[in-house]
């Protein structure tokens, strides 16, 4: 009998050797932003150089997890797995405390309720066994289900 393949995901990120602290940090509940030693500038995506100017030398730094919504769309129609499953589920900009804005999810809110600027908090959510993401909700809400909204 030939096994039938697993359906594509479209939601799992590639980690690599300049990205796995980050995923690892994420299974362990820590959100890990990076930081330039040489000229302070706090950001993310995770890369082994400073976007402002360019200095290889930078550090990891736990975020503590909060930030503002700075925008955000609800999607109601999604054809990619699984994706297609969560529909429809809020996809957000959030400018952490530190100061870099990261894509995300933001769950556990009425779509109505939500509103540019509102405080945020992250929460990790496993996506398979090898990646947990980060996703936010606003300050003061909570959810049991632990589903990606």
């Amino acid at each position: 009998m030939t096994a039938v393949p697993a359906a594509m995901r479209f939601d799992l990120p590639a980690p690599d050797a300049t990205t796995q602290p980050f995923w690892d940090a994420c299974r362990e509940g820590t959100l890990l932003i990076k930081r330039c030693t040489d000229c302070g500038h706090a950001f993310y995506y995770p890369r082994p150089f400073c976007p402002r100017c360019w200095s290889e030398r930078t550090e990891w730094e736990a975020a503590n997890g909060t930030g503002t919504l700075y925008t955000y769309s609800v999607i109601e129609q999604n054809d990619l797995p699984p994706f297609d499953a969560r529909v429809p589920y809020v996809a957000a900009m959030v400018q952490l405390a530190e100061g870099p804005r990261l894509m995300t999810n933001l769950v556990g809110v009425d779509f109505d309720a939500i509103r540019v600027d509102m405080a945020v908090t992250v929460e990790f959510r496993p996506i398979s066994d090898e990646v947990t993401i980060p996703v936010f909700r606003p300050i003061g809400t909570s959810d049991a289900a632990g589903t990606v909204a």
